[in-house]
């Protein structure tokens, strides 16, 4: 692999963990559509690109959601009893979204996840954010919703906190247990994701000889430990810079990268 492709994952791991302290935003919506782009310019088949794109970001979570929740955790801001409900919904909804995944050309994959950061965008551009209204089900009713965040979180390749914290302020839990308790979903998400990912491509032929089913080692290796390192420093701007405007410029670039991946999958 040249030291051209070294330098864009590097740098496309610091620039996510750097929005990830700053904005509090998985990298997912970063990840998926970069990804797909470089791995078009490697010459990956038109048919593995969403694939590889998605698994490989799922992977790449896995380390920088167990930061955050290590952190979290040292503020008590996890509410753990929601863990425990809530992580058996989460495993199995999102192991087997990734079989589904694993379906769908690469245009439907693309398509579904510009959909869904057009709705993420949208809620950040007009700061919709759900009413309080209603206390949290029982065991069963919180591992069904985790069932369908951890689907839908496979299809996109995000950490679940789009769809967690919203649904656990909605049931009265306060934004910075919301919060913290989101970030601990995120692990289940991001492990069972990538074992998924992983499962689904294990005997798929024509993916480059460094992919492990449908995680690509080079990538991982290289954004990980950059979005490790830049995460902190993302979170120490986020008290200096007018962090509202941030979300609306970045909810923008979503819009963006959700485009230019439908036509990069077009085109490809």
């Amino acid at each position: 692999m040249d030291l051209v492709w070294w330098l864009a994952y590097m740098a496309l791991g610091g620039f996510v963990g750097l929005m990830a302290g700053l904005l509090g935003i998985g990298g997912g919506g970063i990840m998926v559509p970069v990804l797909t782009s470089l791995f078009v310019l490697q010459g990956v088949p038109h048919e593995h690109l969403a694939h590889l794109a998605l698994g490989t970001s799922m992977a790449a979570i896995v380390p920088s959601s167990l930061s955050s929740l290590r952190s979290h955790h040292r503020h008590g801001a996890v509410h753990w009893q929601v863990v425990r409900y809530i992580t058996p919904g989460i495993l199995a909804g999102t192991f087997l979204a990734t079989f589904v995944a694993a379906l769908i050309p690469t245009r439907g994959l693309a398509i579904f996840f510009a959909c869904f950061m057009l709705l993420m965008a949208a809620q950040m551009l007009v700061n919709l954010k759900p009413k309080p209204s209603r206390g949290l089900p029982g065991a069963l009713g919180i591992s069904g919703a985790g069932a369908g965040i951890g689907g839908i979180s496979a299809l996109v390749a995000i950490g679940g906190g789009a769809l967690t914290v919203p649904f656990l302020t909605w049931c009265n839990i306060k934004v910075q247990h919301a919060i913290g308790t989101s970030a601990a979903v995120g692990l289940p998400i991001a492990l069972a994701g990538a074992l998924g990912y992983l499962i689904n491509g294990w005997s798929v032929s024509g993916l480059p000889s460094a992919a492990l089913g449908y995680i690509y080692l080079p990538a991982l290796l290289l954004m990980a430990p950059l979005s490790i390192l830049t995460a902190p420093l993302g979170a120490r701007l986020a008290h200096r810079l007018p962090v509202a405007t941030l979300k609306r410029v970045f909810a923008v670039m979503l819009v963006l990268l959700a485009v230019q991946m439908v036509y990069t999958v077009s085109t490809a």
